[in-house]
């Protein structure tokens, strides 16, 4: 069972006058079919609509942004603005896995920290916002907790090429990534990465796969060279 959705509610900064709109953004198809609930009561629905909004919302933002961007390149940020990893990071900010509706089989298999489920839950958020609150509440939702700090998330989501071009640029030795640990059952691993630039450990990483930590890991290396003015 997830936490109390008021909790939610207020960390969103958002009141619903339809309660039962929150409710439904949460309510994953694996908690309706073992509740034998109509496909239709599951959050699938406001995930449609979610994401039609953010597509609107995330569009208008990049054209008055970049005033100059061609449309491919427009199309190509937007994509990886909104994709399914870039709207995990957002869900994991607010906590959203926890207050999701899982069946018992797929909360025992880790479905809260799986980015497929909380992406999608976070669009069921915006369309539920949308369907409650109208247009301005789900852009205004939108621009600060999708929107905001786009630099520090592109830094993060590009951060092993971005940390491949600093040490290129700044050291002679090769970086390398180290798996240092791994634990837990088959269904729910978390692995542990070391980042190498030589013989130098620069930053360390765990995630659900190896790739998630070595992602973690070079985010890490390129914040702390950040500090030592390496960029």
């Amino acid at each position: 069972m997830g936490q109390d959705l008021r909790i939610l509610e207020k960390n969103i900064g958002y009141k619903f006058n339809d309660f039962q709109l929150l409710k439904k953004a949460m309510i994953h198809s694996s908690y309706a079919n073992e509740m034998h609930l109509p496909k239709y009561e599951c959050n699938e629905r406001l995930e449609f609509l979610g994401d039609a909004v953010l597509e609107l919302v995330s569009s208008e933002f990049l054209f008055y942004e970049n005033k100059r961007m061609p449309e491919g390149e427009l199309t190509k940020t937007r994509a990886s603005m909104v994709c399914e990893q870039s709207l995990a990071f957002c869900a994991k900010d607010l906590n959203l896995g926890d207050y999701l509706l899982l069946g018992k089989g797929e909360d025992a298999t880790g479905g809260r920290k799986r980015n497929s489920i909380t992406s999608d839950a976070m669009e069921a958020l915006i369309g539920a916002i949308y369907m409650d609150g109208g247009f301005a509440n789900a852009k205004e939702f939108i621009h600060r907790f999708i929107l905001k700090d786009l630099e520090n998330k592109k830094l993060f989501f590009d951060s092993k090429t971005i940390l491949q071009e600093i040490v290129q640029a700044h050291f002679k030795a090769p970086i390398s990534y180290r798996l240092t640990g791994e634990e837990g059952p088959d269904h729910d691993k978390s692995f542990h990465v070391a980042v190498y630039i030589g013989e130098e450990e620069y930053g360390l990483g765990t995630g659900r796969t190896k790739k998630a930590a070595e992602q973690v890991a070079a985010y890490q290396s390129i914040l702390k060279l950040h500090k030592k003015n390496i960029k």
